[in-house]
C-alpha cells in the first residue's frame, strides 16, 4: 500500500509546493509516522488522505521555520497552479496527478540517464542505493546524479503539468521509453551473476500500468505494456534451476505465463488499431507472434519477418536490422540469414553488442562452419556482461570443438 500511495501523494504534494525536494522530505516522513501510528490504531479507511494531511503539515511545519525558502516556494506554487489547475479530489482519496510527475521526470531537458534515475526514484519509490544497484553504480554518484536532476527541474523552472494535446506526441515517446529502459534492464541485465532482474522488469510494468490507467486512449502506451507482458510471460522458462540461460528454441512453453499473455494479445489489438503503427505496437505484435506459436518450428516467421520490415521503416537501427536478420534465417534458412548479419559487420553499435557475434556464431554453427563459429562466439563472449550469458557462451564454445 505504501508503495501505490507514495506515487499518488509525492504528485500531489510536488503540486501543493512546488519542490520536489520537500515533497519528497515530507512523504517519507508522513510514512514513517504511519509506520509507527497504524500498527497501534489501525490502518485509517482512507490512508492516502491521513497521509495527505500528515505530509502536509509537516511541510507547513517546515517552511514556517524557514521563510526565506516559504517565499520561493510560493512563486513556484503560484506558478505551477497557473500553468495547469489541480484537479479536485473526490471522496477524500487522493487526485492521481502522477502523470505530471511522469512528464516532470522525463523532461528532455534533463539527460537520459537523469530521466530514469528520478522516475526510479520519485514514481518506482526506489530509495537511492536502490536506484544505484540498478545502474550499477556507487551510492554516492546515484545520490549526486538525483540532486543534479532535481536541482536542474528548479533552475529551469521545469513546469509540473501534463503537455497540451499539440505537445504531447512529441513528449509521450520520451516518457515511454524511460519505462521500458527500465524494464530492458530488468529482462536483460547488462551485468551481474543473474541473467533478470525480476524486480526491476516488474517496477517498469506497473509503471506502465498507471500510464495505461491515465492515458486510456493512447495506443502506443498500450503498445508498451503489452510488449512488456508478452516478453515477460517466459520469465519463468528463460532460466534453467542453476539461472542458466535458456535460449527461445529451447525453452518448455508451458512454463509460460498464458494470462499475462492473453492480456498482452488484447493490447496489441488495441495498440494496432485506429491509426499508423507505433513503434512499441508493432515490437509487441511480434513478441505475440512468438507467444503463440506452439513451437519455434510453427512460427509465423514470414509475418515476424515482415513486421520488422515495418519496425524498420518506424525506426531504422541496426539492432532491429539484426533480430530481422535472425527471423530472415528462420524463415530462409542460415545461409540467407547469415548474408544479411554480414552485412552488418561494420555498424558501430553492434561491435560492442554481444547478441551480433552470438547470432553470428550460431548460424556458422548451423552450416557447419565450426571454426568460424568458434571465433565469433570468442568475440560475443568477450562482450558478455551477466555470467548465464558467458556460462552459454562458453557450451557454444566447447560444442564447436568436438569432432
Amino acid at each position: 500500500m505504501f508503495r501505490e500511495e507514495r506515487g499518488l501523494l509525492l504528485a500531489a504534494l510536488v503540486r501543493r509546493f512546488g519542490d520536489l525536494d520537500l515533497a519528497e522530505e515530507v512523504t517519507s516522513e508522513a510514512i514513517e509516522a504511519a509506520l509507527v501510528r497504524w500498527p497501534a490504531d489501525g490502518v485509517p479507511p482512507k490512508p492516502g488522505a491521513w497521509l495527505m494531511t500528515t505530509a502536509r503539515r509537516k511541510a507547513v511545519d517546515r517552511l514556517r521555520r524557514d521563510q526565506a525558502y516559504a517565499a520561493r516556494l510560493a512563486v513556484l506554487q503560484v506558478e505551477a497552479e497557473r500553468a495547469a489547475p489541480a484537479p479536485p479530489s473526490a471522496d477524500g482519496d487522493l487526485p492521481d496527478e502522477r502523470l505530471q510527475l511522469f512528464f516532470t521526470c522525463a523532461h528532455p531537458a534533463l539527460p537520459a540517464e537523469d530521466r530514469t534515475a528520478l522516475t526510479l526514484r520519485c514514481l518506482a519509490g526506489l530509495t537511492t542505493p536502490e536506484v544505484a544497484r540498478a545502474f550499477l553504480v556507487p551510492s554516492a554518484t546515484m545520490g549526486k546524479r538525483i540532486v543534479r536532476a532535481k536541482n536542474k527541474i528548479r533552475t529551469a523552472r521545469i513546469p509540473f503539468r501534463v503537455p497540451d494535446a499539440g505537445e504531447l506526441p512529441g513528449r509521450l515517446p520520451g516518457v515511454l521509453q524511460v519505462v521500458y529502459s527500465i524494464f530492458t534492464e530488468g529482462y536483460a541485465a547488462s551485468s551481474g551473476p543473474d541473467l533478470q532482474r525480476l524486480d526491476l522488469a516488474e517496477e517498469a510494468i506497473r509503471l506502465a500500468r498507471i500510464l495505461r490507467r491515465l492515458l486510456p486512449g493512447e495506443r502506443e502506451v498500450a503498445g508498451l505494456l503489452a510488449l512488456m507482458l508478452l516478453i515477460h510471460a517466459r520469465r519463468d522458462a528463460r532460466t534453467g534451476p542453476d539461472g542458466d540461460l535458456v535460449l527461445l528454441d529451447d525453452q518448455d512453453r508451458g512454463r509460460w505465463d498464458r494470462a499475462m499473455i492473453a492480456e498482452g494479445t488484447s493490447l496489441v489489438e488495441f495498440a494496432l488499431t485506429g491509426g499508423p503503427p507505433g513503434l512499441y505496437g508493432v515490437q509487441a505484435a511480434i513478441a505475440a507472434l512468438h507467444d503463440e506459436a506452439p513451437d519455434v518450428s510453427r512460427t509465423d516467421w514470414p509475418q515476424i519477418v515482415a513486421l520488422y520490415d515495418v519496425l524498420l521503416g518506424l525506426a531504422p537501427s541496426p539492432v532491429v536490422e539484426l533480430n530481422r536478420a535472425v527471423a530472415v534465417a528462420m524463415r530462409d534458412g542460415p545461409a540467407a540469414g547469415l548474408a544479411l548479419l554480414d552485412a552488418l559487420s561494420d555498424e558501430p553499435r553492434l561491435r560492442e553488442y554481444s547478441p551480433f557475434p552470438a547470432a553470428r556464431g550460431d548460424l556458422l554453427s548451423r552450416l557447419g562452419r565450426l571454426a568460424e563459429a568458434a571465433v565469433a562466439y570468442q568475440d560475443a563472449l568477450a562482450l558478455a556482461g551477466t555470467e548465464p550469458e558467458r556460462a552459454h557462451l562458453r557450451r557454444r564454445l566447447t560444442q564447436c570443438a568436438k569432432p
